[in-house]
């Protein structure tokens, strides 16, 4: 089953099962889903898993900083929801990578390229984000590839 075809189902039992908060942060996430088939003109064929998971990625980013705005002006029910929604979401990434695991990725590909300093960052963030695909948060990525470049 696709991924999308996962999330539709997931929406539906959450709908027919109660749980209002589940169905309504899918059907946003759908939304997401369907404006991008829109934009990249895929509306019949569908966008793959991958392609999904950027999506799905960019929604949690999303929350995150939301989560930050609230947290730091004091809004802290508006926080909670938005850490509950990102909790949803993370459900459909691939597992993601330990800072551990990322940082041998990223020395493993700054010794392939045999490269130092900061001007070869857009070079390795690059090479380790098509390895690691969706299984890597891309801020962790630049923060780990900056220390270890300087």
């Amino acid at each position: 089953m696709s991924l999308k075809d996962t999330i539709q189902e997931d929406t539906k039992v959450a709908l027919l099962g109660g749980n209002r908060f589940v169905g309504d942060t899918l059907r946003n996430l759908k939304a997401a889903i369907l404006d991008e088939e829109i934009t990249q003109g895929k509306r019949d064929e569908g966008l793959s898993d991958p392609e999904i998971e950027k999506i799905v990625a960019r929604e949690i980013k999303k929350r995150n900083e939301s989560f930050s705005v609230y947290e730091s002006n004091g809004r802290l029910e508006l926080a909670e929801q938005e850490k509950k929604e990102i909790e949803v979401l993370a459900k459909y990434l691939p597992e993601q990578m330990s800072e551990g695991e990322l940082r041998k990725v990223v020395q493993a590909k700054i010794a392939e390229f045999n490269v130092s300093g900061p001007q070869a960052m857009g070079q390795v963030i690059g090479a380790v984000k098509k390895q690691t695909g969706n299984s890597a948060d891309g801020a962790l990525i630049a923060k780990i590839v900056k220390e270890s470049l300087n």
